[in-house]
């Protein structure tokens, strides 16, 4: 379901504000999601978005090939809830 958080410019700056991005499996669905961080770290879940990054195509030594598509999903937090993604599971 979930397989990596993502740390970036991006989702640092959501973490300010109570979201976290995860990186989930492409065919999980939201209330997937919430049920998932709930358990996995002890925390309320105010809302799930997620969104699909299309894979770019990719020519090596004439070959052209297309990386995997990814599914990120931002998990906004209730008030007072936090998760550290930065000290690992």
């Amino acid at each position: 379901m979930i397989r990596k958080p993502i740390i970036t410019e991006k989702s640092t700056m959501a973490s300010e504000n109570g979201a976290v991005v995860f990186e989930v499996s492409i065919d999980a669905t939201k209330p997937q999601v919430k049920e998932a961080v709930e358990a996995l770290f002890g925390v309320k879940v105010k809302a799930v978005n997620t969104t699909i990054t299309k894979g770019k195509v990719k020519r090596f030594r004439g070959q052209i090939g297309r990386r995997n598509d990814v599914k990120k999903a931002y998990v906004t937090l209730e008030e007072g809830n936090t998760i550290d993604v930065s000290t690992g599971l």
